[in-house]
């Protein structure tokens, strides 16, 4: 069976995965693999279209709605009265050197932004905030012609960051999956011992690595929608939980020695 009739039939049918206990650790390992991929997608996906859509964006606003400013001996310094504040394609530009904005202040306002503060950078992309201080630049001055340039070599960076991130994403990915599993084999050895069955933890750690497919597609749909679930750990160890308890249901008691 290859790896795509493998994916379909593990998301419905316990006495298939069952049968996946005797096949090559290669095998299943790129089975994990392979949902990890899919799994990351969406994710990935709306995180490059939020960099690419969030660097054109700021560079636009910066050189169109932006005044004049300079960053030396770690301040800002800018050519309006008071606080700059933009908001375009879903995302708030903001330019403060009174100090009154704090980039706690900024992280909460929004999922998407950037703002030049009195004393640091602060980015937020889906939700995360990040901050960097003008004190890193010691001995540095910028304008807004610099930072003007600089936006548009990362956006040039782009075509080479991008792959490299989604290389590094889907590593640690995978990882986090294979930890998922081996965790999840404990629990299903478990399981066997209730169920009386009379296999070893090599043959539950391959159950659990196809046991786990519904819940990783079930959510990687809701990802692509980009919607939350609440609970959403505990509804996937559950499911998994659910489908290996199914699993080794379907293998057959070990025959009893007659007397």
């Amino acid at each position: 069976m290859n790896i795509f009739k493998q994916l379909i039939v593990s998301l419905y049918s316990p006495k298939d995965i069952s049968k996946f206990r005797f096949q090559g650790i290669g095998k299943t390992i790129l089975f994990v693999f392979f949902i990890t991929l899919i799994s990351m997608l969406p994710s990935f996906l709306y995180l490059s279209s939020a960099i690419i859509k969030g660097i054109d964006t700021s560079i636009t606003t910066l050189n169109e709605d932006f005044p004049n400013f300079e960053i030396k001996d770690g301040k800002l310094f800018m050519d309006a009265e008071k606080p700059i504040e933009k908001s375009k394609n879903g995302f708030l530009f903001i330019m403060d050197d009174s100090g009154n904005v704090t980039s706690e202040d900024f992280g909460k306002r929004t999922n998407n932004g950037f703002a030049i503060l009195h004393h640091e950078f602060a980015f937020v992309g889906g939700g995360t905030l990040q901050t960097y201080p003008y004190s890193m630049l010691e001995g540095i001055e910028i304008s807004k012609s610099d930072l003007s340039s600089f936006l548009h070599d990362i956006d040039n960076m782009l075509v080479i960051f991008l792959p490299i991130l989604g290389v590094v994403t889907y590593i640690f990915s995978a990882g986090m999956k294979f930890i998922e599993i081996s965790i999840l084999a404990v629990i299903g050895l478990l399981v066997n011992n209730s169920l009386k069955r009379n296999i070893s933890y090599r043959h539950v750690w391959r159950l659990t690595s196809y046991s786990v497919t519904l819940p990783t597609v079930f959510f990687t749909i809701m990802a692509l929608f980009n919607t939350s679930v609440v609970g959403g750990i505990f509804i996937h160890w559950f499911v998994t939980i659910v489908m290996l308890y199914l699993a080794i249901k379907e293998i057959p008691k070990p025959k009893k020695n007659p007397a």
